[in-house]
């Protein structure tokens, strides 16, 4: 798959970029950049999703535990952010290579015109030979407005960009069946429960997530059509590896039928304007027969949605199988109007099946 691709994206977790609090390993990071510089040479091009901001601002401000206050971890990351960006620019200098930095808020890909904003950018900068490095603005970032985790950043960077490929890199080989065999789960073809069940979450000191992150992480990819290799960041020959079509780490198995790229934004949304339930026949034309949602299969509508806002759109269990841009606002259809210009609520160009 590496060999077939023209742009992957490669998030690299705290764990492979440091050596304990406060401490780059810049030895791995040169390596990283030698391989980097050689995908740009095979012509694949790379945006990197770099963690590590706020492990450096930790040492820097000489604390030993992460901190738990939001305050003093927009502190951390204040401090860390120059240090990280500044060590990426020096490691690709050999290389001939400009490192463009890319401070991300959940908020900047939930708002539409920012969301093409964020694409238009890092399109115009790897068209001039830049690799674009991301990392989540923890500065000032707050609780609704966080990605939670890099692992999550980098499967939405990738679906954003169109990219190929999503490598999460970090200080584990892969999934790994801890109820069975212990070894790394060479490929995955759906992320079902038995799957989920073997993810286990991290209790490193500077890190978020873990493996439940990084499937979360692989479901946004997998929906985009974007191919996920989950591996170790401490292997200074998995891109050459993988590039001589050897298996390495879990490779997740993209959808064969992707999201269609102007419907991205909308399959990204996390938090919407409300939710519309609707009856077993509209969840038939919906998800068997790619139907648009009429007016006749609403049965009830939640929130404070207007026209043109994002909603869920619900089973009559409550489970959400849709995103959607809805045509009309909640008053007009909890009212159920019959004199609607159209019995349209949300159109198949503008839902997204979940």
């Amino acid at each position: 798959m590496l060999n077939q691709a023209k742009r992957i994206v490669i998030k690299l977790g705290t764990g492979v970029l440091t050596s304990g609090i406060g401490n780059l390993d810049t030895a791995r990071i040169t390596t990283l950049c030698s391989q980097v510089s050689t995908l740009r040479q095979r012509g694949i091009e790379v945006i990197l999703v770099s963690s590590g901001a706020v492990g450096l601002g930790m040492g820097k401000l000489k604390l030993e535990k992460r901190p738990k206050d939001l305050a003093t971890l927009q502190a951390c990351a204040a401090v860390g952010q120059s240090i990280l960006i500044n060590t990426w620019q020096k490691c690709f200098d050999p290389h001939n290579l400009t490192v463009a930095q890319i401070l991300l808020t959940r908020e900047d890909l939930r708002a539409r015109h920012r969301h093409n904003a964020v694409f238009n950018t890092i399109e115009r900068l790897l068209a001039n030979g830049a690799v674009p490095i991301v990392n989540e603005n923890d500065t000032v970032s707050a609780a609704e407005i966080k990605f939670g985790d890099n692992d999550t950043l980098s499967a939405l960077v990738a679906s954003v960009t169109n990219a190929d490929m999503l490598f999460i890199l970090s200080n584990i080989p892969g999934l790994i069946d801890m109820e069975g065999s212990g070894k790394v789960v060479p490929t995955v073809q759906a992320i079902t429960p038995e799957i989920e069940a073997m993810a286990q979450g991290t209790k490193h000191t500077t890190s978020v997530g873990g493996m439940i992150s990084k499937l979360s992480a692989a479901k946004i990819a997998h929906r985009a059509g974007c191919g996920v290799i989950i591996g170790s960041g401490s292997d200074s020959e998995l891109f050459n590896k993988l590039l001589n079509g050897e298996s390495v780490g879990t490779y997740f198995v993209p959808s064969e039928v992707p999201v269609k790229s102007h419907k991205r934004w909308i399959a990204i949304q996390d938090a919407t304007h409300g939710s519309i339930t609707v009856d077993a026949g509209a969840v038939s034309a919906l998800v068997e027969r790619g139907k648009s949602l009429l007016l006749a299969g609403v049965v009830a509508c939640e929130g404070n949605f207007e026209s043109g806002d994002v909603v869920h759109i619900c089973e009559p269990n409550g489970k959400t199988i849709a995103h959607g841009i809805v045509n009309y606002d909640m008053e007009r259809l909890s009212a159920e109007l019959p004199e609607l210009e159209d019995n349209v609520v949300v159109h198949r160009d503008h839902l997204v099946l979940l």
